[in-house]
């Protein structure tokens, strides 16, 4: 494969979770780790991501405020639009982090009374701007990798809380995995979040879907909502027509 294949592809799976593991990236390109090393820190050196310890993170998920660098921004604008209608006076709604999560606060209407709570700093920001919304800020330890707080204590206060809506992004999504993840304390936190609301609201653009991660976080049926940019008959969409989950 050539060095611009890899890079391309690297960037592909940068702009679709946001993050990627050297160890990830070697079984997947089937090259040495010395070669995945070098090529992170020649995409860092041409600004394309951030370059970690043990992988690399997108510049996306850390310059939320930065349009220019969201990935798919005009499909999770499209969700975004769509996940509206699910938002009510009067709710309370548990929220993760995110690139479209935040694109989904910019199109909030703009005297919604509800209750927020969530654990992302980012999306409390932009939540911030609306004057009959109360946000609470679910303090904990702060992730670099995720930009949102985590952890025994985060876990703590969300067993606190019955909300009547979560919405989370996600990495992956699969017809018989569900909900996956790669990092094992963001997937007890997502798990948390879920028993935490009576609905939950998956906010999804098309490319994640048919991707199955390491670690499990949910079946298709602990889901309310599918929302994708894609018509809900779409074909693509046919494999998630499952019992008690509802398709935007």
């Amino acid at each position: 494969m050539l060095k611009k294949e890899r890079h391309d592809l690297i960037m592909r799976q940068i702009n679709l979770h946001n993050r990627v593991l050297t160890s990830d990236l070697v079984q997947l390109l089937n090259v040495s780790e010395d070669t995945i090393r070098r090529d992170l820190q020649e995409l860092s050196d041409d600004n394309f991501l951030y370059k970690v310890h043990g992988g690399a993170l997108s510049k996306s998920y850390h310059s939320s405020f930065d349009d220019s660098t969201v990935y798919a921004k005009e499909a999770k604008i499209a969700i975004a639009k769509k996940t509206i209608s699910l938002i009510k006076d009067g709710m309370v709604i548990l929220t993760g982090g995110g690139t479209t999560i935040i694109e989904l606060v910019k199109q909030l209407p703009e005297n919604l009374q509800a209750t927020f709570f969530t654990i992302s700093p980012l999306v409390a920001v932009e939540l911030a701007k609306y004057p009959r919304a109360e946000v609470i800020l679910i303090g904990g330890l702060f992730s670099k990798n995720s930009q949102i707080t985590y952890g025994g204590h985060v876990i703590s206060q969300l067993a606190e809380i019955n909300a009547d809506l979560c919405l989370m992004g996600t990495s992956a999504l699969h017809p018989q995995s569900g909900l996956t993840d790669t990092d094992w304390e963001i997937n007890q936190l997502k798990k948390k979040m879920l028993s935490s609301s009576k609905k939950a609201a998956v906010l999804c653009i098309s490319e994640k879907l048919n991707i199955s991660l390491r670690l499990k976080v949910a079946a298709l049926e602990n889901i309310t909502y599918l929302i994708t940019e894609l018509e809900p008959n779409d074909q693509k969409l046919e494999s998630y027509q499952v019992k008690n989950i509802q398709i935007l």
